[in-house]
């Protein structure tokens, strides 16, 4: 019985040791959306404020992402708009001052593609949602490990209670993170 309970605690430091923690690189990440606007254009922006930590096992496989984003770091070049967004009928950055996510699933769908599935909380409004992802690759050289990835997602604004329904703003939002990240 001690043999069997040493092998396991070997196996489980081996197992903890295999994984990896990435941080969020922010001076080569960005975080992009886009919406419709009076249904022939399309207005973007980024959020420009936020921390992001992966756990992986090696080779950046399997990735549990933790996600932090500064609601009042919204930025879609205008200020006024900006202001309007922070406002309670939008993000209500000052009661709601982060949008995070946390995720709980993975699913490889292709060599560097996968499905990451996870609860984003939005005003005080928590739903599951899924991103697609894609590895872009990764850099081993004399300053580290970096990563490289991109995640996709559409979300519906009002689902989070942000802005109002109809109106001269779109429903869905299209989500674009371009991510670099650091093995630490």
């Amino acid at each position: 019985m001690k043999k069997l309970i040493l092998a396991i605690f070997i196996l489980s430091i081996s197992y903890a040791s295999a994984q990896s923690t990435w941080k969020v690189d922010a001076g080569h990440s960005s975080i992009n959306f886009a919406v419709s606007h009076l249904v022939i254009s399309e207005t973007t922006g980024s959020f420009d404020t936020f921390d992001i930590t992966a756990v992986t096992e090696e080779g950046f496989t399997n990735p549990t992402f933790d996600v932090s984003i500064n609601t009042s770091s919204i930025n879609t070049k205008n200020d006024r708009r900006d202001n309007h967004l922070r406002a309670d009928d939008f993000f209500g950055a000052e009661k709601h001052p982060n949008i995070t996510f946390k995720s709980t699933s993975i699913e490889q769908t292709g060599e560097k593609t996968f499905l990451v599935k996870g609860n984003i909380t939005i005003k005080g409004v928590t739903k599951e949602i899924s991103f697609n992802g894609k590895l872009n690759g990764i850099l081993k050289n004399d300053r580290g490990e970096k990563a490289g990835l991109k995640l996709t997602t559409t979300i519906k604004r009002t689902d989070f209670n942000v802005g109002k329904p109809g109106g001269s703003v779109g429903e869905e939002v299209e989500v674009t993170i371009n991510l670099e990240m650091k093995k630490q």
